[in-house]
C-alpha cells in the first residue's frame, strides 16, 4: 500500500482540527464549525462512524 502525500495532508489537517477543537477558549460556533469540519474530512477519509 501506497502512502500518498494527499493522505498525510489530510492526516495532519485532521489533527490540527482535533487540536483546535481541544482549546477552552473556543465559542459553541467554533466548536460546532471544527466538529462539523472533522466530520467531513472523516468521511472523506473513510474513518467515519456508523
Amino acid at each position: 500500500m501506497t502512502y500518498t502525500c494527499a493522505e498525510y495532508r489530510e492526516e495532519m489537517l485532521l489533527l490540527s482540527l482535533r487540536r483546535r477543537l481541544a482549546e477552552q477558549d473556543l465559542t459553541p460556533a467554533e466548536r460546532e464549525e471544527l466538529s462539523n469540519q472533522i466530520r467531513v474530512l472523516e468521511a472523506r477519509m473513510g474513518m467515519a462512524e456508523g
